[in-house]
């Protein structure tokens, strides 16, 4: 991995690589490089996915026309060009059974309760407010990102970009999805190199996202809720031993 790093560098000079024993997290990779980064925006682009033609600077011209915004996120797609559900409203109690990766989303994906999860892509492409998008891809304004602090670094690992998003909408930017622009996502390239990993980081950060950004309601829900996520973790690790289990059999 170092040689491919360095044989990046070597290929693209402009490039700054910053060398770290361990891994810290997403969130916290990403506060490490914005304290050595020296642009107008930071634009967050997960090693597996592409951007199509100019949409960095498609993207940063449209926030120097929006000073009002913090954070804008492009389309994303998948590999095989479907589009991916990378902008959202923020998370409630129907996100536990009608989320982005549920199986009633997948079977049923025009339900309602999907429908108040996540956000369709206008057919214009015109932008769109709305409460978070895809830390995937999503170009970021430096004077929003100082005023919240950049990511909260307790998330190692998924919901830190639903919290990142909250805490600038709370603070008074706008969030906006621009599914004029466009990125290919060939998703989940990492995660799939340790599946129970990020099953477990995945749970984990969404009971630390309920429990941080909840409310009152947080203070009375709290167990239920962790029942039900460490429950819903229990019943997806033992699906993948018993898958193993079949697949190991002569």
């Amino acid at each position: 991995m170092a040689e491919a790093a360095a044989g990046l560098v070597e290929q693209f000079p402009w490039v700054k690589l910053i060398g770290i024993d361990t891994n810290p997290g997403f969130g916290a990779g990403v506060n490490r490089a914005a304290r050595l980064a020296l642009g107008k925006y930071f634009l967050l682009l997960n090693p597996d996915a592409v951007l199509h033609g100019s949409a960095a600077q498609q993207l940063a011209e449209w926030l120097d026309h929006h000073p009002n915004v913090g954070a804008v996120g492009p389309l994303v797609m998948n590999a095989d060009g479907s589009v991916q559900a990378s902008a959202r409203w923020f998370p409630g109690f129907t996100t536990f059974f009608a989320g982005r990766a549920s199986w009633l989303t997948r079977a049923w994906p025009q339900n309602p309760w999907s429908r108040r999860n996540l956000v369709a892509p206008d057919k214009s492409g015109a932008p769109i407010d709305v409460d978070w998008v895809s830390g995937a891809c999503m170009m970021i304004r430096r004077e929003a990102f100082e005023a919240v602090a950049g990511f909260d670094e307790r998330f190692f690992l998924y919901w830190e970009d639903a919290d990142f998003c909250f805490r600038l909408k709370r603070a008074g930017w706008s969030v906006v999805y621009h599914p004029g622009e466009r990125v290919t996502h060939l998703t989940g390239r990492s995660s799939a190199r340790a599946h129970r990993q990020s099953l477990v980081a995945f749970h984990r950060s969404a009971y630390r996202y309920f429990r941080k950004n909840g409310g009152r309601f947080a203070q009375v829900a709290s167990p239920l809720v962790f029942v039900a996520l460490y429950g819903r973790l229990a019943l997806k690790l033992a699906s993948i031993e018993l898958r193993r289990a079949s697949e190991s059999k002569p």
